[in-house]
């Protein structure tokens, strides 16, 4: 007869379903219990692992406070770091042209909070979106996520200093803890950038440095410059 057996091929077709549920069910059980046992095997290894993570973030993320320095017209490094290049630059956005650069790479070995490296007023703040290269590169600057900072100081009064916070490879997160307009003091806690990273400060052309290339600086403590 017509149709005949076609209900018959249906409930075939549903059974063999079933089967092939129930099989690859069987087959995750099978697997999650290997795999249980594998975790549980490795708990120790595992917990061993996460109690190392848990002490390098603490020690990644640790924040001393500063020794600093009290006297007149002092720049102090705002970051820690190694300093890698002192010359002559051109920075427009804040500084308006040629000023002193000195550049501070902090590895992830480095207390990565920042400091402010005199007392007055942010006078300028801009976050640019960017790239993540090596900051070891001295001109990473150009293409890497950085905030520019601008200070005015009080002391000498409306002496001009820039910070600018660059991203690296490994750093992903520029944390600024102050905005346009707030008052700051020297060696106040300004910001946090995760993990390698560079600082890079702009002073007047008259101001005197005081570091060399190859010093280790201590953020909110070692001095940099002079301001005349």
């Amino acid at each position: 007869m017509k149709h005949s057996g076609k209900a018959a091929q249906s409930a075939l077709k549903l059974i063999g379903l079933s089967l092939a549920a129930v099989l690859v069910l069987l087959l995750v059980a099978f697997l999650a219990k290997w795999i249980a046992i594998f975790f549980l095997s490795m708990i120790w290894v595992l917990l061993g692992l996460w109690v190392l993570f848990v002490a390098f973030t603490f020690y990644f993320f640790r924040d001393p406070d500063p020794m600093t320095p009290s006297g007149k017209n002092l720049v102090i490094a705002p970051g820690h770091g190694k300093v890698d290049t002192i010359d002559t630059t051109t920075e427009n956005e804040f500084m308006g042209g040629e000023c002193q650069r000195i550049s501070i790479f902090l590895s992830v070995f480095n207390v990565h909070v920042q400091n402010a490296p005199v007392t007055g007023r942010v006078a300028y703040f801009r976050h640019k979106d960017g790239q993540y290269l090596n900051a070891m590169r001295a001109d990473c600057a150009d293409f890497n996520e950085n905030v520019l900072i601008g200070i005015e100081s009080i002391e000498p009064a409306g002496a001009k200093v820039g910070v600018r916070l660059i991203s690296g490879l490994i750093a992903r997160r520029i944390v600024p803890w102050i905005s346009q307009n707030d008052p700051v003091l020297r060696g106040e806690r300004i910001s946090l950038i995760q993990f390698g990273s560079r600082v890079n400060v702009y002073l007047p052309m008259n101001a005197k440095i005081k570091t060399q290339l190859g010093d280790r600086v201590v953020g909110g403590q070692s001095i940099l410059a002079e301001l005349a």
